[in-house]
C-alpha cells in the first residue's frame, strides 16, 4: 500500500490542519461538512500561491468563484489527528478550472475523502463569467510543473 506522501506526489499544494474535538458530531466522527472546510483550505492556499487577492478582488480586474464541489467520503477521521490536504488543477477550460483536493489522515496513514471543485473566472465589476485569463493559464502551469 502506498504512503501518504507518496500518493500526495502529484499535488503541488499540500497542507496539514489539526482535527479539532469540536468538529466531530453526535456520532463521534468529523461532521461531512469539515471536509469541505479542510478542502477549501487547500483550495485557498492555491488560489493565494497564485496570487489571485481572493481577500481583495478588487485589486485584479477578474477573480475566481467557486462554481461547485462535491466530496466523497471514504473513512471516518476522529480526534486526534492531522488531514494533509493535497490539491491541484485537474483541467482548465473556457471559463472555468477543476480542482482535485485529495485528504489524508496521518493517524491512520490513508485517505480519507476526495472533493472536487469547479472554478468560475469572474469578471468582479460586472459579475459576468470571462474566459479564464491566460495570465492565469501561464501561472497555473508553473505552480504545477513547480512540484513535478
Amino acid at each position: 500500500m502506498l504512503k501518504i506522501q507518496e500518493l500526495l506526489q502529484p499535488f503541488p499544494i499540500q497542507t496539514k490542519i489539526p482535527v479539532q474535538w469540536g468538529e466531530m458530531d453526535a456520532f463521534r466522527h468529523v461532521n461531512n461538512a469539515v471536509y469541505l472546510r479542510w478542502s477549501e483550505t487547500g483550495r485557498i492556499e492555491y488560489f493565494r500561491l497564485l496570487d489571485l487577492h481572493v481577500e481583495e478582488p478588487e485589486k485584479e480586474s477578474y477573480g475566481v468563484i467557486l462554481g461547485w464541489q462535491d466530496c466523497k467520503y471514504i473513512f471516518p477521521v476522529t480526534y486526534p489527528d492531522t488531514i494533509i490536504t493535497g490539491t491541484r488543477v485537474t483541467e482548465i477550460k473556457e471559463d472555468r478550472f477543476n480542482m482535485e483536493c485529495q485528504m489524508f489522515s496521518e493517524k491512520h496513514d490513508r485517505i480519507v475523502a476526495i472533493s472536487n471543485h469547479q472554478v468560475i473566472t469572474l469578471d468582479y465589476k460586472t459579475y459576468q463569467k470571462i474566459p479564464v485569463p491566460e495570465k492565469l493559464k501561464e501561472k497555473i502551469a508553473a505552480l504545477e510543473m513547480k512540484y513535478k
